[in-house]
């Protein structure tokens, strides 16, 4: 293990998911194969670990301005109320750290509220992940890294969602990410021209609903449509509309790739309906509210980031039209700008 003199550092960006989302969901990805094209952002989660003075671990979020403080040994981990920093670091040290929970502190924050629909907590955890790796010295490669993230969250902690983000967030920039059976991940790095990318990054508009949202019950009911069990069939409406899903990520990625930005937009407007089939609440009336409003005033495809509800709303818009619809988003109680797209994924550095 590296001597507890160190610090460390990582930063991990949050991805904007342009299409394909609830495909990398289990059951779907595993009994027909899942795909997603996303995007990373400038747009951050952090994590810090360095030596603790007084001899105990501190677990410190001051972004939800929480502090706790825990004995150093793994037991104590179980009563931690920072979940995420509790379940990365009992992993990590049991496998790579010889079972004990040294004097450190991790300090960690991201540049979203929680429930965002960025990946904002699948990104916390990579970041915490990829500093434990980093300050342990382990060896893991970058698809070690998001598997164990995976792992972490989806089975450790128990927490519901999709395999998206995890990987998005560690290899970072614009990729084509494909789930198989077998937890197999493939993730296709894609080779946009400059002008294209920039073309993108300023043809989008972000804004925050001003509402955050839980999306274990949304993901609960898109899970139990895609499910065969004894009593009952998967729901054929949420299986085909998963299936347009898919297919409109294969779709995009091929828009992207050839520069069509306005088909990108009608693709993105196809997926958003079918979404909306795939469980009850993923739009409500301040989505509808704000759709309508961007697309009043120049927008031309537009959705909820990650599983809906709240959070994020993403958008399209003709260059020219982005200040009005901005401000117009932003007159109505959103937080609207436009973003940078990012080509780097999951760092970590010693200082």
């Amino acid at each position: 293990m590296r001597h507890n003199t160190a610090t460390v550092r990582s930063r991990v960006p949050l991805r904007l998911g342009l299409a394909g989302g609830g495909t990398d969901l289990s059951p779907y990805c595993d009994e027909h194969g899942g795909a997603v094209l996303n995007t990373t952002i400038d747009r951050y989660a952090y994590a810090f670990i360095e030596p603790s003075t007084d001899g105990l671990a501190h677990f410190v979020a001051p972004d939800l301005e929480f502090e706790e403080c825990l004995h150093p040994n793994l037991d104590s981990l179980a009563e931690a109320r920072l979940r995420l920093h509790a379940g990365v670091a009992r992993r990590m040290l049991a496998q790579f750290g010889g079972g004990v929970l040294p004097a450190i502190r991790v300090t960690s924050y991201v540049d979203a509220p929680p429930g965002s629909g960025l990946g904002s907590s699948s990104a916390l955890v990579v970041a915490l992940v990829e500093a434990f790796t980093a300050w342990l010295s382990a060896p893991l490669g970058p698809y070690d890294v998001a598997r164990l993230a995976f792992e972490v969250e989806r089975i450790d902690l128990g927490l519901a969602g999709g395999k998206q983000d995890q990987y998005a967030a560690t290899f970072g920039g614009t990729n084509f990410i494909e789930f198989h059976a077998a937890d197999r991940v493939i993730v296709n790095p894609l080779r946009v021209a400059p002008a294209v990318l920039n073309e993108l990054q300023t043809s989008l508009v972000v804004c925050f609903t001003g509402v955050s949202r839980r999306s274990e019950a949304i993901i609960a009911e898109q899970q139990r449509g895609m499910t065969a069990t004894a009593e009952h069939r998967a729901d054929a409406g949420v299986v085909d509309s998963l299936h347009q899903l898919k297919h409109d990520a294969i779709a995009m990625k091929e828009a992207l790739l050839r520069g069509e930005i306005a088909r990108m937009a009608a693709i993105l407007n196809r997926s958003w309906a079918a979404k909306q089939r795939t469980a009850a609440g993923i739009s409500t009336g301040r989505i509808a509210e704000m759709y309508d409003l961007a697309f009043a005033h120049g927008a031309i495809g537009g959705k909820v980031s990650g599983a809906g509800g709240g959070g994020f709303m993403m958008f399209f818009v003709p260059p020219a039209r982005r200040i009005p619809v901005v401000r117009a988003l932003n007159a109505a109680g959103g937080t609207a700008s436009g973003v940078q797209l990012t080509g780097r994924g999951a760092e970590s550095w010693v200082v």
